[in-house]
């Protein structure tokens, strides 16, 4: 397979705020700097979450967790592994995932892709199983093993400035290219060595071997031995790992213009409340 690697020009970046205040009178500097810490936690920034966090609150559509997407117009502090770990884990533990996980079972049961694991409820079982360790094993790959080990951002910066096509090709550029814990932009080798990697585990591990199915066929009253190929391969690690790549493509794109719909959304909304507090005109 050839990748076609695309380099992008990185917008200069802006030095995170700072808060300067003053202590307020019959306070100490020691009061002042505990008083800033917990205003800090508590006052949400426009992602919904606490500036100290550097984490997002924020949901796609209001349902699917969007924790490492910043509307920072600048970048924000490096996360420690720590904090990596345990936004990751927030997300891919997340309730929503779980029916989420259950349609996308659903689907592939009614197709009846990859047939060793077979039909009815041990089937599903299993489809539930392989989908949401696929999910769980590439979110932990790119977002926090990576990440910590190469000490790279993984979160994502929207621009909101722009052409709708500069947006589009930043966002996409996002996958090839991504902030080191430093603030210097490099190769992102968490998401295409992380993606392609947790490909080769899932693949390889726990998806059906080849298996020989028993069927009779009347017309000749023999019974039929069918081999079934395995989905443990080298082309199928490959396929798994275009998808997820492709994938985590168009997220980072619906991300980028994510708060242009909820503007919409909510412009909507503030119009049918000022009709509906209208006055009605007299007949």
């Amino acid at each position: 397979m050839l990748v076609c690697l695309f380099t992008f020009t990185v917008a200069a970046q802006q030095a995170p705020p700072t808060n300067a205040s003053a202590p307020a009178a019959g306070q100490s500097p020691s009061d002042k700097d505990a008083a800033d810490k917990d205003k800090d936690k508590a006052a949400p920034n426009s992602n919904g979450q606490g500036t100290n966090a550097g984490t997002s609150n924020d949901r796609l559509f209001y349902t699917l967790p969007n924790f490492l997407t910043m509307r920072s117009t600048g970048q924000l502090p490096p996360l420690t592994a720590g904090q990596k770990f345990k936004v990751v884990a927030r997300g891919s533990f997340d309730y929503v995932l779980y029916p989420w996980y259950g349609f996308l079972s659903g689907i592939s049961q009614w197709e009846d892709s990859e047939p060793g694991y077979g039909q009815g409820a041990e089937g599903y079982g299993k489809r539930f199983a392989s989908s949401f360790a696929d999910g769980t094993i590439e979110n932990f790959f790119t977002g926090a093993i990576f990440p910590s080990v190469l000490h790279q951002d993984p979160r994502f910066y929207q621009t909101s400035e722009g052409s709708f096509m500069h947006r589009t090709e930043y966002a996409v550029s996002r996958i090839f290219v991504t902030f080191g814990d430093s603030g210097k932009t490099q190769f992102n080798y968490s998401e295409i060595v992380g993606s392609a990697l947790s490909a080769a585990i899932s693949t390889n591990t726990y998806h059906p071997r080849a298996f020989i199915t028993k069927r009779f066929d009347p017309a000749t009253d023999t019974a039929l031995f069918i081999h079934n190929s395995s989905d443990r391969t080298l082309s199928n690690t490959l396929s798994v790992w275009g998808t997820q790549v492709g994938y985590d493509t168009l997220t980072i794109v619906v991300k980028e213009f994510w708060p242009d719909v909820q503007r919409m959304i909510t412009h909507k909304r503030r119009g049918e409340t000022a009709d509906s507090q209208k006055p009605a005109t007299a007949k």
